[in-house]
């Protein structure tokens, strides 16, 4: 049966430290981890030699991956700001570290064919979107859900599997443990989901035959007062996940910035590329919805059946206490629906995670593995 272990080390690379951490995952696992997931602040990359063979030498665990955070969760706790580590080690038949090629999936065969997996990449080095729409033809149906590297500028950004420093790294799991995945994207539809009849690139000049500009003012004022009071800064759009949908609800989206908006020319310009035919909405972010969309994505969560292990939380930089305005707000969520179980994550420069059947790359989302006992 797998099993799990999560710890924290607080402030700066201190070796010591990280050896107490090592002991301590040995001595909890009692046998040797197939491997372990680490977040660390950007001022570990220059010690990351010294820190993973500590944890492979001293804590019995057969690989290392991981990147440098923005801030990293562990536990029930949310360290936005600092320096630490967040480590998560597992044990069992729970996937085998691969590294991803670009143009195709995997450097090398890998054993199996993946229900699942886990991939962590940097924004800077790797081409993310191309290689999970490979994943999402090849494996269609299988879940992968990770997180971009953080931590400042791109010096200070790094993806690590044992001593190597790599652009991606991932775990496909082609095992009896596998992943349930839950997005939350804090957002909800507002206005009329229209069909993008003009696109270029990321332009967008028509929607449904009338200005792009004037559905997003059409939508803006659908609003309430209230709601009007905290729009700015929090509008999005949403491109439909799937069109078989006739009733569209959060989650049905993938929501992306609003970069810009001419009235004169009725364009909207966005963080992404929709396709005309394409299905488009937008959205509203706001603290009490983003609250709701977590507790329905963890609700729809089924576990039935399939005992948690442990959850790796992928959680974007622009949430945390200045948006929810209190501590600790997913760690606590996800703590509690997997029974306290190990838990370990960071906060991210963009959120890997599947909506309506395919894995994508989200913004201010909440995106998490749940590992369970098995897989139906």
């Amino acid at each position: 049966m797998p099993r799990a272990m999560s710890i924290s080390v607080p402030g700066t690379f201190r070796p010591e430290a990280v050896l107490d951490a090592a002991r301590k995952i040995r001595e909890s696992l009692s046998q040797p981890a197939r491997f372990a997931v680490a977040f660390v602040s950007p001022d570990y990359i220059p010690f990351l030699r010294e820190f993973i063979e500590t944890l492979r030498v001293d804590g019995h665990i057969s690989d290392v991956i991981g990147c440098t955070a923005g801030g990293t969760i562990e536990g029930t706790q949310e360290t936005e700001q600092g320096s630490g580590c967040a480590i998560l080690a597992i044990v069992g038949d729970a996937g085998e570290p691969a590294l991803p090629e670009e143009g195709g999936l995997f450097q090398r065969p890998v054993p199996g064919r993946p229900h699942g997996g886990i991939l962590l990449a940097d924004p800077f080095q790797f081409q993310t979107d191309e290689w999970l729409r490979e994943w999402n033809r090849e494996f269609p149906g299988a879940p992968c859900v990770g997180g971009l590297a953080s931590g400042g500028e791109e010096e200070e950004v790094a993806v690590f599997l044992n001593d190597r420093i790599v652009n991606a790294v991932v775990i496909p799991l082609c095992g009896t443990t596998g992943i349930i995945p839950v997005v939350s994207q804090g957002c909800r539809p507002i206005g009329e989901p229209l069909t993008v009849t003009r696109a270029e690139h990321n332009v967008v000049y028509s929607l449904g035959g009338q200005p792009a500009y004037e559905a997003l003012e059409s939508a803006f004022e659908s609003l309430s007062d209230s709601e009007k009071s905290v729009a700015k800064g929090n509008l999005f759009a949403g491109i439909a996940g799937t069109e078989y949908v006739e009733d569209f609800k959060p989650g049905d989206f993938l929501i992306r910035n609003i970069i810009g908006a001419d009235p004169g020319s009725g364009a909207v310009v966005i963080g992404g590329i929709p396709r005309t035919g394409q299905t488009l909405q937008y959205q509203l972010r706001e603290r009490a919805i983003a609250q709701a969309d977590l507790n329905r994505a963890l609700a729809v969560a089924d576990l039935a059946g399939r005992r948690p292990v442990a959850t790796l939380l992928f959680s974007c930089l622009g949430r945390g206490a200045v948006f929810f305005g209190e501590p600790n707000h997913d760690a606590l969520r996800f703590s509690r629906a997997t029974g306290g179980k190990p838990l370990a994550g960071f906060f991210s420069n963009g959120e890997i995670g599947p909506v309506g059947g395919r894995n994508a790359v989200h913004g201010f989302t909440a995106a998490a593995a749940i590992w369970v006992e098995k897989v139906h």
